[in-house]
C-alpha cells in the first residue's frame, strides 16, 4: 500500500471542510483549497467551532484541538495541493467543474498521487477518464456532517488498481471511519437505496397519502429511523437532492430516480431546506411547523 501522510483537500464547502477536519484530527499534514479568502475564511471558523464543541463536550482535549488546527492550512491556489499524497474533492456536482480541476491537478501532481472524488451521484470513472492516472482514481464518498458520521464509501471503478483501492480504504480507517466497497454506479451503495425512499415519501404527499407530519411520525415510530424522510430531505438540502436524483434518473431513466414535480417547485421558489430556513418545514418557528405547500 501508499503511503499517506499530507491530504489535500478541494473544496472548503460543508463537505470539504468536514473532511479537511477529520483528516487534520486523524494527524494528517491537511490543506484545503477553495476559490476566495471569503470561503476558505468561512471553512477555517466552522472548523474552528466544530473542534470547540468537541472540547466543551468532553470528546475532545483542548491539546488535541490545537494539534488539530495545527495541522490545518487554507489556500486559494490549485498548484499548492501539488505535494499532497493523496487529494480529495468535493466541490459542486458538476462533471465539467469537477474534470477542470482533475485536470489541473493531474499535469501538477507527481504519479504517485491518488485523486479521491467525495462524488454522491456521478461516476467516478467519468471523471477518472479525464486525467492520466485512471489507476489511482477513487470514489471516497463521505456523509454529512462528516465529523460524525461514520459511514465512508470506497468506490473503485474498473481501472482502480489494488493498490489504490487498498490505500483507499485504510486511508478511511485511519481517519476513524468504517469503510464499505461500492462498486462504480450512480448512486453508488446508500443514495442508490435512500434518493428513491425520499423521493417517493414527496410523491406521496403530491398524491395525499398523508401529511408531512404523519409520513414523518410514521417512518420513525414504525421504522426505527432516527428521523423522517422529509426532516432528512430538509437537513440534506432539497437542491441537493434534486440534481442527485437528476444526476441518477440521466444514468439509469428509471422513474423511481425521477424528481417529483413538487420537489422542483420547492427547489425554484429557494425552499432549501434547513439551510435556507424553510423546506419541508419553516424553521422560523421553534420548533419547525410543517410549510403551507398548496398539496
Amino acid at each position: 500500500m501508499s503511503e499517506i501522510k499530507k491530504v489535500g483537500v478541494l473544496g472548503c464547502g460543508l463537505m470539504g471542510r468536514g473532511i479537511a477536519q477529520v483528516a487534520a484530527q486523524a494527524g494528517f499534514a491537511t490543506i484545503a483549497r477553495d476559490i476566495s479568502d471569503e470561503f476558505t475564511g468561512k471553512a477555517k471558523a466552522a472548523i474552528e467551532k466544530s473542534l470547540g464543541k468537541f472540547v466543551a463536550k468532553g470528546k475532545m482535549s483542548a491539546e488535541d484541538r490545537d494539534a488539530a488546527l495545527g495541522n490545518l492550512t487554507f489556500t486559494i491556489t490549485v498548484s499548492d495541493l501539488k505535494d499532497c499524497d493523496i487529494v480529495v474533492e468535493a466541490v459542486t456536482e458538476d462533471l465539467e467543474l469537477k474534470n477542470e480541476l482533475w485536470r489541473e491537478l493531474d499535469g501538477l501532481c507527481g504519479p504517485e498521487t491518488i485523486f479521491a472524488t467525495n462524488t454522491s451521484s456521478l461516476t467516478v470513472a467519468a471523471m477518472a477518464a479525464a486525467t492520466d492516472r485512471a489507476d489511482r482514481f477513487v470514489g471516497l464518498h463521505f456523509f454529512n456532517p462528516v465529523p460524525l458520521m461514520k459511514l465512508v464509501e470506497v468506490v473503485r471503478t474498473v481501472t482502480t488498481s489494488n493498490d489504490t483501492f487498498a490505500t483507499a480504504m485504510e486511508f478511511a480507517r485511519k481517519l476513524r471511519k468504517e469503510p464499505i466497497a461500492a462498486k462504480d454506479n450512480s448512486g453508488f451503495i446508500v443514495n442508490l437505496l435512500l434518493v428513491p425512499y425520499l423521493i417517493d415519501a414527496i410523491r406521496a404527499v403530491e398524491q395525499g397519502v398523508g401529511s408531512v407530519e404523519d409520513i414523518d411520525k410514521g417512518m420513525v415510530l414504525g421504522t426505527g429511523y432516527p428521523m423522517g424522510p422529509f426532516t432528512l430531505l430538509d437537513f440534506v438540502g432539497l437542491d441537493t437532492t434534486y440534481k442527485i436524483a437528476e444526476i441518477m434518473f440521466d444514468e439509469y431513466r428509471e422513474r423511481r430516480y425521477a424528481p417529483p414535480p413538487l420537489l422542483k417547485r420547492m427547489v425554484i421558489a429557494g425552499m432549501y431546506g434547513k439551510k435556507s430556513g424553510k423546506g419541508f418545514y419553516d424553521y422560523a418557528t421553534d420548533p419547525p411547523t410543517v410549510s403551507d405547500l398548496g398539496v
